[in-house]
């Protein structure tokens, strides 16, 4: 029997649209489980963006998308995240109603696991990178090392980085994102 799987998204999987993946699953949701989400992780495929991820530390509480995997098998929708996020099977984070699990954050697995039991999904699956700010920097994140980070980018990466949190969904609310919209943050 085919299992009915849910895939989590809050950043770029939203907004940036990519046909091999975005066929092999339904229309995004907007009432997904509750998790802690900040813009503390820098992408080097995005010219040293922060990119969004989950962040038991930093992290403010989002209620994140989620959308079916038209897939029935773990395995084959753990194997299309993984390739839409060009990463490694690690950094694919699911739980299965068979106990299985794997995540980064233990948090984040209790909080999925009881979205879940209010569904019919028999399996979730989600982008699970962990934020690289301080190993990267060497300073822990805060809005203000955020926001030094951003300014010593290249004029590229700058623009890569607004345009980023720019097109975040309008439902991810972040103690860095409040800070670029609503201070009037210059980067210049």
């Amino acid at each position: 029997m085919a299992d009915q799987i849910a895939i989590l998204g809050w950043g770029s999987l939203l907004w940036d649209k990519r046909r091999d993946f975005d066929k092999w699953h339904g229309a995004w949701q907007f009432d997904g489980p509750i998790l802690k989400i900040e813009f503390s992780r820098i992408s080097s495929s995005r010219l040293g963006a922060l990119t969004l991820v989950l962040d038991s530390v930093n992290g403010s509480d989002n209620q994140v998308a989620y959308c079916q995997s038209m897939r029935g098998n773990l395995s084959e929708a753990v194997e299309d995240l993984r390739i839409r996020e060009g990463t490694s099977l690690a950094n694919v984070g699911y739980i299965h109603r068979d106990g299985s699990a794997r995540s980064r954050d233990a948090g984040s697995i209790s909080m999925i696991e009881a979205w879940a039991a209010t569904r019919a999904f028999d399996a979730v699956i989600w982008t699970d990178l962990q934020s690289n700010f301080t190993q990267k920097t060497g300073k822990p994140f805060s809005v203000a090392t955020a926001a030094e980070h951003i300014r010593s980018l290249s004029e590229d990466g700058r623009r890569a980085a607004l345009d980023y949190i720019a097109k975040a969904p309008d439902f991810i609310d972040t103690t860095f994102r409040r800070f670029c919209t609503n201070s009037q943050a210059s980067f210049g």
